[in-house]
């Protein structure tokens, strides 16, 4: 075994961040998730699910606390390879102007992802778990849905092999075929490779309790209780 695979695959120690009234926003936080685990985050809206989920991918300034990706403290000039590895999906996702496919292949320009190239015939394995045909690549992202567009987002996350994906509401602009589609998706993800991780905000019980090991409960930025799940 070596050291890595001694730690978690992502902690956050004692995160805090404070609003200017002087509201603490996240309360000394510290959270872990091991390798192969989901674990989901409830809790009411404005109990502090997202801003911890921003926190852990380091896109939020913090007033305390330390994040770990595994066991190797994430310093302010690890921050970009450290996102290529963490990386966070947000409840309303932003696309550019033009098609899916052209929404997809824009991450491999990047520095952090030009080792990789845009797999087609793979994306549209997925599309098709999603009942969904490769002329869904076509579509202009000013013709989707709500849920579509989130699909778009997962998918171009999920190509990208990351280590953890932060999920913000990932299912919640879905009908319930589809989000269960998702769901699937998700899971065999999870399942192609024990190294990864995922921690997925939802208000949905069931599905928290359907998606992940751990359920954590959060209340006025503080972490109130960890129950089991039943994945």
């Amino acid at each position: 075994m070596t050291a890595s695979d001694s730690h978690p695959l992502l902690t956050a120690d004692r995160l805090r961040r404070t609003a200017e009234d002087g509201t603490r926003l996240l309360d000394e936080v510290s959270l872990s998730l091991n390798k192969g685990e989901t674990v989901a985050l409830v809790g009411a809206p404005g109990s502090g699910k997202t801003l911890l989920l921003r926190a852990l991918a380091m896109l939020d300034p913090l007033d305390g606390g330390e994040v770990r990706l595994r066991g190797d403290l994430v310093t302010p000039e690890l921050v970009p390879r450290f996102r290529a590895q963490v990386i966070y999906v947000q409840q309303r996702p932003s696309l550019v102007e033009g098609t899916v496919r052209e929404n997809l292949i824009l991450p491999f320009m990047y520095d952090s992802h030009a080792s990789r190239s845009f797999d087609e015939d793979g994306i549209v394995t997925q599309l098709n778990r999603l009942g969904r045909d490769s002329g869904f690549l076509d579509r202009t992202t000013d013709d989707l849905s709500g849920g579509e567009s989130q699909i778009v987002a997962l998918l171009r996350v999920l190509q990208l092999d990351p280590a953890v994906v932060l999920l913000d509401e990932p299912t919640s602009s879905l009908d319930q075929q589809t989000a269960a589609q998702v769901e699937t998706l998700l899971r065999q993800w999870m399942h192609e490779d024990s190294h990864r991780g995922m921690l997925v905000v939802t208000h949905d019980e069931s599905q928290a309790e359907r998606l992940a090991e751990r359920i954590v409960r959060m209340q006025r930025g503080q972490i109130i209780v960890t129950e089991e799940g039943q994945p």
